[in-house]
């Protein structure tokens, strides 16, 4: 044999060896998920010294223009962590919001603004990125909805592109609230009630502009499905998720992502995972979960497989389609980071 073709060989066998390498290791390291959307999990990425930032629920997640990850939780040390996408602590803020719960980004003017829920003072918060204060409402008692305050549990904050805004009141009466961008209710839909309009559990919303006429997507979290609704408040369809008791409903490019906080039902308690539908809103990938299955065009219940999650309660999405998971009533465990592979 010849060097050069003593040289080719070894260069083949090499690149065998270095590609059986990488299978292995490939298969000694966990894959989550399903059909091409499988991610590598890392459970230290958001984890902080807790004696100088404690949490107690990590209940929401955004993504700024900067590329920060900013987390609500309901620990007042600091109610908002921000960091980088590596999980390095930037900054934090909050000791106001006891019961901090949503978290909403919003673009007005070339600025950016929080809409914060706090479920324990019956309050919505807007706010700079900084955490001043720009806005606050508080129970509309003159819309003749609510006679005091404790009825008012306010869960999500939608943001339209002209500054409206819509407010879930997912723990009380279930209505969604119209506002305008100076906080006027200008109207409401839903409420408690068993036809295809009410609500039970309206914990998120969010604005569909996958299509050309944009919606709202409202979370009907025990009746494990999303609802989607005009935004004028006409209910026009139901996307069901037997098993999955969704939280709020995140678009990204056009994949709709959500929290599972239980399966198959309310009831069970540590059985969390996190659901991914394609832009037709059939479910791709669980992760945590198991496969998506169709039967006849039906999805087929789903419920925990891989005991990953505990309570997961919101899902943020990055540029490179990576999710970071925040948890409630879980230990007080800091966000995870799945990264897309």
């Amino acid at each position: 044999m010849n060097r050069k073709k003593f040289l080719a060989t070894s260069a083949v066998v090499g690149s065998g060896l270095l590609i059986c390498k990488d299978l292995f290791a490939t298969d000694r390291e966990p894959r989550y998920g399903h059909n091409g959307m499988r991610y590598k999990m890392n459970t230290g990425w958001g984890r902080l010294d807790s004696g100088k930032y404690p949490v107690n629920d990590c209940h929401e997640m955004v993504m700024d223009n900067k590329g920060r990850i900013l987390m609500l939780g309901n620990d007042t040390h600091n109610n908002v962590l921000i960091y980088n996408k590596s999980g390095r602590l930037l900054d934090s803020w909050g000791t106001k919001f006891p019961g901090a719960h949503g978290l909403t980004i919003a673009d007005e003017n070339d600025l950016q603004f929080l809409y914060i829920t706090d479920t324990d003072t019956h309050q919505v918060f807007k706010t700079t990125m900084d955490g001043e204060i720009q806005l606050t409402i508080n129970v509309p008692l003159d819309g003749g909805l609510y006679t005091k305050a404790d009825e008012f549990k306010p869960t999500e904050v939608a943001v339209d592109t002209n500054g409206d805004f819509f407010v879930a009141d997912g723990y009380g009466s279930q209505y969604i609230l119209h506002y305008d961008g100076k906080g006027n209710l200008k109207s409401y839909f839903g409420g408690k009630g068993e036809g295809d309009e009410h609500l039970d559990n309206a914990h998120g919303i969010t604005i569909d502009r996958r299509n050309l006429i944009p919606t709202l997507l409202v979370t009907d979290r025990t009746r494990n499905c999303f609802k989607r609704f005009s935004m004028e408040g006409r209910y026009i369809e139901t996307i069901k998720l037997p098993g999955a008791c969704v939280c709020r409903p995140v678009i990204r490019g056009q994949n709709l992502y959500a929290a599972v906080l239980r399966s198959p039902d309310l009831s069970v308690e540590k059985s969390g995972f996190v659901t991914v539908l394609d832009k037709n809103n059939k479910v791709v990938s669980n992760i945590g979960g198991t496969e998506p299955m169709y039967n006849n065009g039906v999805l087929q219940p789903m419920a925990q497989k891989e005991k990953i999650f505990v309570h997961p309660h919101d899902v943020c999405v990055d540029d490179d389609e990576n999710i970071y998971v925040a948890q409630w009533a879980s230990g007080k465990v800091y966000p995870y980071k799945f990264t897309r592979v």
